[in-house]
Parts: structure tokens; C-alpha cells; sequence
């Protein structure tokens, strides 16, 4: 009989929050999760793959990531799942970055380069770990494998400033079901340790990685903020017809 995702997820050994078991229960094809380092996102995208894989004969699930030592971490959690399955059959193939299950599902975790995506279609789960860091090329590349396939797209992060796909998705997307994951929400993640962190960080800093906010970060010249109020809705922009009558 099969299991569902949180019962598959305690079957594990895993002890799970009421968010990650309102994630783990979700039906939701777009799903986006602005979590707080270490709030366990990744290990909860990691047994929804996993689950997908063994349930859905025949699938290919897809975990991208910025760069490869990412993508061998969000596998190793895929594959130490797997292994911890009692009586689990050996896979057809384990590789650093994948592996093909017996019943011919794959499971195959890549960087994040445009040109590492393109050749794979009908993904039934589509992963993007640290998804405010990937490349929009990337991201605008992986929604048609879902085209045909009808498959579910997952985006987790933690926020990296207010611009790429992912602020963009977060702030204005039309489809997604949001989930927000403060570290104050986190049983495993004191008090104290966020006290220390907040005196020792910057402000924007402690912002970002542990309360889910979407910061100007210090790469950036002009913070948004700063560049949406020189813009008016009651000054009419200048329009020139051509190079000549704007000297």
C-alpha cells in the first residue's frame, strides 16, 4: 500500500513540524518555500523526490541547484533516504549526482547552467534548491519540461537580495502555494542562537538568512526601495521619437 509523503517521511524516522507536514500533504503543482537556513527545506524536498520516484514507475525527478557542490548535497539527502529503506532493492545505477531506480524511475541532480538542463523532458518533479541564486535563463528553461508531463515545480531558498525569478515569483506570481518559514518557527533553532546572531550580524544580514526577508544587499549600488521612489505616478516620462529630439 503505499504511503503518503508525511507518512513516507515518519517511516524514515523523521519527526516532522506542522509546516513541513502542510507541505509534505500538499497536492499544489507550484509550490514556493522562503525557509530560514537550516529550517530542514531541503530535506523535505529531498523525501518528496525520493517518494515521487518510488511511487511514480516510470518518472524522472529533477533537483537543480546553483553549482555542483550544491546539487551533491540535495542528492546525498535523496540518496541516504533511499538506503535507509528497509529492504529497498539496490538501485539499477548510484551515481555522485543520480540514480535509476528498479522501477525505472530516475532521480538526477544537476547544476545549475541553462545548458545542463536542456535534452531532459517530462519531469514529474521539478526541484530548484536555492532558488534565489540560479540564473533566470535557468529557471525560464525548466518550465517547459513540464509542458506535456503536467508535473509539479518546487522552488526553496532562503531570500538573496530583491531581484532574480524567485523575488519575482514571490512578490507577484499568480500560481504558487507560499509557504514561510522563519527561524523562530524552527523547534531546532534556539532563542539564544538567534540572539547571538542578531548582535552579531548585520541587520539586513540576520534579515535575510533567518526571517525570510527579501534585503538590498551590499552588491547593490542603489537599493530598490531608493530607485521606486524617484519614480512618480503624476510626472508624464519624457518619450523621444528619435536621437535628434532628445539633443
Amino acid at each position: 500500500m503505499a504511503l503518503s509523503v508525511p507518512a513516507f517521511a515518519e517511516h524514515l524516522g523523521l519527526d516532522l513540524d506542522p509546516w513541513q507536514r502542510e507541505f509534505l500533504s500538499s497536492s499544489s503543482k507550484r509550490i514556493l518555500l522562503n525557509c530560514s537556513r537550516q529550517s530542514g527545506k531541503s530535506t523535505m524536498a529531498a523525501i518528496l523526490a525520493l517518494h515521487t520516484a518510488l511511487y511514480r514507475p516510470g518518472s524522472l525527478v529533477l533537483c537543480l541547484a546553483p553549482s555542483e557542490r550544491q546539487a551533491k548535497e540535495t542528492y546525498a539527502k535523496v540518496s541516504e533516504a533511499y538506503h535507509t529503506l528497509q529492504g529497498s532493492q539496490a538501485p539499477a545505477s548510484d551515481r555522485k549526482l543520480g540514480m535509476h531506480l528498479p522501477n525505472h524511475s530516475r532521480i538526477e541532480a544537476l547544476p545549475g547552467s541553462e545548458k545542463t538542463i536542456r535534452g531532459f523532458s517530462g519531469a514529474a518533479l521539478l526541484l530548484l534548491d536555492e532558488a534565489s541564486r540560479i540564473d533566470d535563463a535557468l529557471y525560464h528553461a525548466t518550465r517547459p519540461m513540464l509542458a506535456v508531463s503536467g508535473g509539479r515545480l518546487v522552488m526553496l531558498s532562503s531570500p538573496y537580495g530583491r531581484r532574480g525569478v524567485f523575488f519575482e515569483e514571490w512578490t507577484s506570481g499568480e500560481e504558487w502555494e507560499r509557504y514561510e518559514i522563519p527561524a523562530t518557527s524552527c523547534p531546532r533553532i534556539s532563542p539564544e542562537f538567534l540572539e547571538a546572531e542578531r548582535a552579531a550580524l548585520p541587520g539586513w544580514v540576520f534579515r535575510q538568512e533567518y526571517m525570510c526577508s527579501f534585503e538590498s544587499t551590499d552588491e547593490q549600488a542603489f537599493s530598490l526601495d531608493l530607485i521606486e521612489s524617484a519614480f512618480s505616478p503624476d510626472v508624464t516620462p519624457l518619450v523621444f521619437d528619435d536621437l535628434e529630439d532628445a539633443s
